[in-house]
């Protein structure tokens, strides 16, 4: 597996700038973008595969650098109880062909692998509370997908980083943790507990 495909790690959000998220179908890649910020995902295009020149994963990469995009995630299309299928495996070759083409690139764009699982159903909800109709839905339906993986890598990358970081910005540290806990819990001037 190629270096700059980072199987399931969150996004670093530590890093400002765009995101890109891509839905890998078997017919159609659904490609979407945040802002430079990462907090809003929006559809971008849909490309058409090639399975034999991967024209599509060539411009992909050329909306990598058009886009200064810093990192990308990719959906893996698991089974429901998170096995592999032909769609995962032509997910992942996707990935590795981008991942290969921007870790050539200066600086290198890391290509991060997302569960999938239940973007398509929330992908075609999402567009029928928006009004969309059925008949349209075929258009839009991977670009969508690739919001809803992009949406979901953000809100993992973002929970992460809540677990890793205390709200009051300080280090986390058991010793002083465990401290801070035991003196909420010891007697105040009255004896009493506070």
């Amino acid at each position: 597996m190629p270096e700059a495909l980072a199987s399931q790690l969150p996004l670093d959000l530590t890093v400002r700038g765009r995101r890109m998220g891509v839905d890998v179908g078997t017919v159609r890649v659904g490609v979407a973008l945040t802002d430079p910020d990462a907090i809003l995902a929006t559809p971008l295009t849909t490309l058409d595969r090639d399975l034999k020149k991967h024209f599509d994963v060539k411009i992909a990469a050329k909306l990598v650098r058009e886009h200064s995009v810093v990192e990308v995630a990719v959906g893996l299309p698991l089974s429901m109880a998170g096995e592999h299928t032909a769609s995962t495996e032509a997910a992942v070759d996707w990935a590795e062909r981008l991942a290969r083409r921007l870790a050539a690139q200066e600086p290198p764009v890391p290509v991060r692998l997302v569960d999938e699982r239940w973007t398509s159903v929330q992908s075609h909800r999402q567009l029928l509370e928006a009004g969309v109709s059925r008949r349209e839905h075929r258009d839009k339906v991977d670009q969508q997908a690739a919001v809803t993986i992009l949406e979901s890598a953000l809100q993992t990358a973002r929970r992460a980083m809540e677990r890793a970081e205390p709200a009051d910005g300080r280090g986390t540290d058991k010793n002083t943790d465990t401290k801070a806990d035991e003196s909420a819990l010891s007697a105040n001037s009255e004896g009493d507990l506070t």
